[in-house]
């Protein structure tokens, strides 16, 4: 039998183990999910700053360039619903919101400043490997 199928239609205990290749088409991974949540652009920027502190919604606003309104609450509503951050209302008059990572979230920090490290030793190859692409496609383009 296939790992992650079942003997039993009716059985909620089949366990899947996910691929790569399977992120698409195995039903019950969520591992697809999971990255376009956490790998977005807002997503990586909301965590980051609130890696080093808890930041109210005007302050995140302010801090990341270029995000409505709207595209910051859908994305720390889903940061929330994930467990990645925790927003606490403060009783007082205007309400005051603060925004803060969970552990869960915390222990993503190491693995975006990867990618940040990562990304800026690499950057000069990448711009240099996109205008030899583009290079080919415009010599390719003329060509026919």
């Amino acid at each position: 039998m296939e790992e992650g199928t079942s003997e039993s239609p009716s059985s909620a205990d089949v366990t899947y183990s996910c691929s790569a290749l399977q992120w698409d088409i195995r039903e019950g991974c969520e591992v697809r999910q999971i990255l376009d949540r956490v790998a977005d652009k807002w997503s990586l920027m909301v965590i980051s700053l609130l890696g080093h502190q808890t930041l109210r919604f005007t302050e995140l606003k302010r801090e990341i360039e270029g995000i409505s309104q709207r595209m910051l609450t859908v994305t720390l509503r889903h940061l929330e619903r994930d467990g990645l951050i925790e927003r606490t209302v403060h009783p007082v008059v205007p309400p005051r919101v603060d925004y803060a990572l969970t552990d869960l979230g915390c222990g993503l920090i190491e693995t975006i400043q990867s990618l940040v490290r990562w990304t800026e030793g690499n950057q000069e190859a990448i711009v240099r490997a996109r205008l030899e692409f583009d290079a080919r496609q415009a010599a390719a383009a003329i060509a026919t």
